[in-house]
Protein backbone atom coordinates (compact mmCIF):
# COMPACT_ATOMS: atom_id res chain seq x y z
CA UNK A 1 0.00 0.00 0.00
CA UNK A 2 2.81 2.35 -0.17
CA UNK A 3 2.14 3.07 -3.82
CA UNK A 4 -1.19 4.33 -3.00
CA UNK A 5 -0.01 7.76 -4.91
CA UNK A 6 3.03 7.09 -7.10
CA UNK A 7 1.62 7.98 -10.49
CA UNK A 8 1.28 11.70 -11.49
CA UNK A 9 -2.19 10.92 -13.36
CA UNK A 10 -3.89 10.44 -9.80
CA UNK A 11 -6.59 12.81 -9.06
CA UNK A 12 -5.33 12.98 -5.66
CA UNK A 13 -1.52 14.17 -6.66
CA UNK A 14 -3.01 16.47 -9.08
CA UNK A 15 -4.75 17.99 -6.29
CA UNK A 16 -1.74 18.29 -4.55
CA UNK A 17 0.45 19.99 -7.02
CA UNK A 18 -2.73 22.82 -7.65
CA UNK A 19 -3.02 23.35 -3.63
CA UNK A 20 0.96 23.17 -3.21
CA UNK A 21 1.53 25.36 -5.86
CA UNK A 22 -0.31 28.22 -4.26
CA UNK A 23 2.57 28.01 -2.17
CA UNK A 24 5.05 28.60 -4.95
CA UNK A 25 3.38 31.89 -6.43
CA UNK A 26 3.17 33.02 -2.37
CA UNK A 27 5.58 35.70 -1.02
CA UNK A 28 7.54 33.85 1.78
CA UNK A 29 6.21 35.93 4.27
CA UNK A 30 2.86 34.62 3.61
CA UNK A 31 4.01 31.11 3.60
CA UNK A 32 5.53 31.49 7.14
CA UNK A 33 2.41 32.44 8.22
CA UNK A 34 0.84 29.34 6.48
CA UNK A 35 3.36 27.32 8.25
CA UNK A 36 2.63 28.24 11.63
CA UNK A 37 -1.40 28.19 10.70
CA UNK A 38 -0.78 24.90 9.71
CA UNK A 39 1.55 23.34 12.47
CA UNK A 40 -0.08 25.47 15.90
CA UNK A 41 -2.77 28.09 14.93
CA UNK A 42 -5.60 26.24 13.89
CA UNK A 43 -5.62 24.19 16.46
CA UNK A 44 -4.70 26.31 19.23
CA UNK A 45 -7.63 27.99 17.80
CA UNK A 46 -10.23 25.39 18.27
CA UNK A 47 -8.68 24.16 21.70
CA UNK A 48 -9.85 28.32 22.53
CA UNK A 49 -12.98 27.91 21.39
CA UNK A 50 -13.82 24.87 23.40
CA UNK A 51 -12.39 26.77 26.46
CA UNK A 52 -14.50 29.93 25.54
CA UNK A 53 -17.20 27.95 25.05
CA UNK A 54 -17.18 25.72 28.73
CA UNK A 55 -16.83 29.60 30.12
CA UNK A 56 -19.96 30.76 28.55
CA UNK A 57 -21.81 27.00 29.27
CA UNK A 58 -20.99 27.75 33.18
CA UNK A 59 -21.60 31.23 33.35
CA UNK A 60 -25.10 31.05 31.98
CA UNK A 61 -25.67 28.39 34.60
CA UNK A 62 -28.45 26.69 32.63
CA UNK A 63 -30.02 23.41 33.97
CA UNK A 64 -28.06 21.55 31.53
CA UNK A 65 -24.64 22.81 32.24
CA UNK A 66 -23.40 19.28 33.53
CA UNK A 67 -24.69 17.59 30.33
CA UNK A 68 -22.73 20.42 28.37
CA UNK A 69 -19.77 20.32 30.12
CA UNK A 70 -19.48 16.62 29.74
CA UNK A 71 -19.61 16.95 26.29
CA UNK A 72 -17.13 19.53 26.15
CA UNK A 73 -14.58 17.50 28.20
CA UNK A 74 -15.86 14.80 25.85
CA UNK A 75 -14.16 16.79 22.45
CA UNK A 76 -10.46 16.43 23.33
CA UNK A 77 -10.51 12.74 24.91
CA UNK A 78 -12.15 11.72 21.35
CA UNK A 79 -9.29 13.70 19.64
CA UNK A 80 -7.29 11.64 21.82
CA UNK A 81 -8.42 8.39 21.31
CA UNK A 82 -8.66 9.11 17.36
CA UNK A 83 -5.02 9.63 17.60
CA UNK A 84 -4.49 6.27 19.19
CA UNK A 85 -6.80 4.69 16.60
CA UNK A 86 -4.39 5.92 14.08
CA UNK A 87 -1.48 4.44 15.15
CA UNK A 88 -1.93 0.90 13.47
CA UNK A 89 -3.94 2.99 10.75
CA UNK A 90 -0.78 4.45 9.47
CA UNK A 91 1.52 1.13 10.19
CA UNK A 92 -0.44 -0.73 8.26
CA UNK A 93 -1.17 1.50 5.20
CA UNK A 94 2.76 2.66 5.02
CA UNK A 95 2.21 6.06 3.03
CA UNK A 96 5.09 7.89 2.49
CA UNK A 97 4.93 11.41 2.79
CA UNK A 98 4.04 13.10 -0.52
CA UNK A 99 7.56 14.97 -1.44
CA UNK A 100 9.56 11.55 -0.93
CA UNK A 101 7.36 10.08 -3.91
CA UNK A 102 6.95 13.37 -5.96
CA UNK A 103 9.65 16.23 -7.17
CA UNK A 104 9.22 19.92 -7.41
CA UNK A 105 6.83 20.39 -4.27
CA UNK A 106 6.76 23.44 -1.90
CA UNK A 107 7.30 21.69 1.38
CA UNK A 108 7.00 24.30 4.21
CA UNK A 109 7.90 22.43 7.44
CA UNK A 110 11.06 20.29 7.11
CA UNK A 111 11.52 16.63 8.78
CA UNK A 112 8.14 15.07 8.55
CA UNK A 113 9.69 11.48 8.18
CA UNK A 114 6.74 9.23 9.72
CA UNK A 115 3.92 8.28 7.33
CA UNK A 116 1.52 10.44 5.54
CA UNK A 117 -1.94 8.65 5.79
CA UNK A 118 -4.06 9.40 8.27
CA UNK A 119 -3.19 12.80 8.76
CA UNK A 120 -2.93 13.16 12.71
CA UNK A 121 -3.52 17.15 12.16
CA UNK A 122 -6.93 16.81 10.51
CA UNK A 123 -7.68 13.97 12.86
CA UNK A 124 -7.35 15.81 16.08
CA UNK A 125 -8.86 19.28 14.79
CA UNK A 126 -11.94 17.60 13.11
CA UNK A 127 -12.30 15.48 16.25
CA UNK A 128 -12.63 18.76 18.67
CA UNK A 129 -14.70 20.88 16.26
CA UNK A 130 -17.31 17.95 15.79
CA UNK A 131 -17.26 17.02 19.65
CA UNK A 132 -17.81 20.67 20.13
CA UNK A 133 -20.31 20.57 17.79
CA UNK A 134 -21.99 17.86 19.86
CA UNK A 135 -22.11 20.34 22.99
CA UNK A 136 -22.90 23.80 21.28
CA UNK A 137 -23.52 24.35 17.58
CA UNK A 138 -22.66 27.88 17.24
CA UNK A 139 -19.30 27.21 18.82
CA UNK A 140 -18.74 23.88 16.83
CA UNK A 141 -19.28 25.17 12.97
CA UNK A 142 -17.05 27.70 14.02
CA UNK A 143 -14.61 25.19 14.68
CA UNK A 144 -15.54 22.54 11.51
CA UNK A 145 -15.04 25.79 9.75
CA UNK A 146 -11.39 26.52 10.88
CA UNK A 147 -10.84 22.27 10.74
CA UNK A 148 -11.53 22.29 7.35
CA UNK A 149 -9.18 25.47 6.39
CA UNK A 150 -6.64 23.49 8.80
CA UNK A 151 -6.61 20.30 6.23
CA UNK A 152 -6.57 22.41 3.07
CA UNK A 153 -3.71 24.26 4.90
CA UNK A 154 -1.48 20.51 5.40
CA UNK A 155 -1.65 20.01 1.92
CA UNK A 156 -1.00 23.50 0.41
CA UNK A 157 2.26 22.81 3.32
CA UNK A 158 2.92 19.76 1.15
CA UNK A 159 3.13 17.54 3.48
CA UNK A 160 0.14 15.45 2.90
CA UNK A 161 -1.84 14.29 0.29
CA UNK A 162 -5.68 15.21 0.19
CA UNK A 163 -6.92 12.07 0.60
CA UNK A 164 -4.76 11.84 3.97
CA UNK A 165 -6.95 14.91 4.99
CA UNK A 166 -10.01 13.82 3.74
CA UNK A 167 -8.89 10.14 5.84
CA UNK A 168 -8.34 12.29 9.31
CA UNK A 169 -11.67 14.40 8.65
CA UNK A 170 -13.29 10.61 8.73
CA UNK A 171 -11.18 9.04 11.35
CA UNK A 172 -11.99 12.37 13.66
CA UNK A 173 -15.78 12.29 13.15
CA UNK A 174 -16.39 8.71 13.45
CA UNK A 175 -14.62 8.61 16.94
CA UNK A 176 -16.58 11.90 18.31
CA UNK A 177 -19.79 10.49 17.03
CA UNK A 178 -19.96 7.31 17.57
CA UNK A 179 -18.26 7.16 20.91
CA UNK A 180 -20.38 10.18 21.83
CA UNK A 181 -23.45 8.16 23.42
CA UNK A 182 -21.07 6.13 25.69
CA UNK A 183 -18.96 9.00 26.47
CA UNK A 184 -21.73 11.21 27.73
CA UNK A 185 -23.21 8.48 30.05
CA UNK A 186 -19.66 8.13 31.56
CA UNK A 187 -18.89 11.88 31.73
CA UNK A 188 -22.20 12.86 32.51
CA UNK A 189 -22.54 11.58 36.33
CA UNK A 190 -19.26 12.85 37.11
CA UNK A 191 -19.91 16.50 35.88
CA UNK A 192 -22.97 16.50 37.70
CA UNK A 193 -21.14 15.52 41.12
CA UNK A 194 -18.79 17.75 40.24
CA UNK A 195 -21.50 20.42 40.26
CA UNK A 196 -22.77 19.40 43.74
CA UNK A 197 -19.50 20.21 44.89
CA UNK A 198 -19.02 22.98 47.24
CA UNK A 199 -15.31 23.51 45.97
CA UNK A 200 -14.85 22.71 42.33
CA UNK A 201 -18.69 23.05 41.76
CA UNK A 202 -17.81 26.56 39.93
CA UNK A 203 -16.01 24.65 37.13
CA UNK A 204 -19.33 23.57 35.92
CA UNK A 205 -21.91 26.38 37.05
CA UNK A 206 -21.15 29.43 37.96
CA UNK A 207 -21.78 30.75 41.89
CA UNK A 208 -24.87 33.22 41.75
CA UNK A 209 -26.18 32.05 38.72
CA UNK A 210 -28.39 29.57 39.58
CA UNK A 211 -25.72 26.76 41.08
CA UNK A 212 -26.03 24.67 43.63
CA UNK A 213 -25.94 26.17 47.21
CA UNK A 214 -27.31 29.39 45.49
CA UNK A 215 -31.05 30.26 46.92
CA UNK A 216 -32.23 32.21 44.00
CA UNK A 217 -32.17 28.70 41.99
CA UNK A 218 -32.53 25.33 43.12
CA UNK A 219 -31.29 22.12 41.09
CA UNK A 220 -34.42 20.41 41.09
CA UNK A 221 -36.82 22.46 38.32
CA UNK A 222 -39.91 24.07 40.70
CA UNK A 223 -38.29 23.26 43.94
CA UNK A 224 -38.08 26.03 46.16
CA UNK A 225 -34.83 26.85 48.66
CA UNK A 226 -35.15 26.68 52.11
CA UNK A 227 -34.63 30.27 52.44
CA UNK A 228 -37.38 30.97 50.08
CA UNK A 229 -39.49 28.95 52.14
CA UNK A 230 -38.76 30.47 55.43
CA UNK A 231 -39.05 33.94 54.06
CA UNK A 232 -42.84 32.82 52.92
CA UNK A 233 -43.63 31.32 56.51
CA UNK A 234 -42.37 34.74 57.84
CA UNK A 235 -44.42 36.59 55.27
CA UNK A 236 -47.83 34.59 56.12
CA UNK A 237 -47.10 34.89 59.47
CA UNK A 238 -46.91 38.54 59.55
Amino acid sequence: MAGLAESGSNPDVDLLYDINGLAKDAPPWFDRVMEFVGEYGLLLAIVLLVLWCWWSVRRRGAEDAATSVAALIWAPLAAGIAVLVNVPIRGFVERPRPFLDHQGLEVLVAGKTDYSFVSDHATIVMALAVGLFVANRKFGLVALVLAVFGGFIRVYMGVHYPTDVVGGFALGTAVALLLSPVAMALLTPVTRAVERSPRVGWLVRARGRGGVGDGSDAVVPGARSERGAGASERDLAA
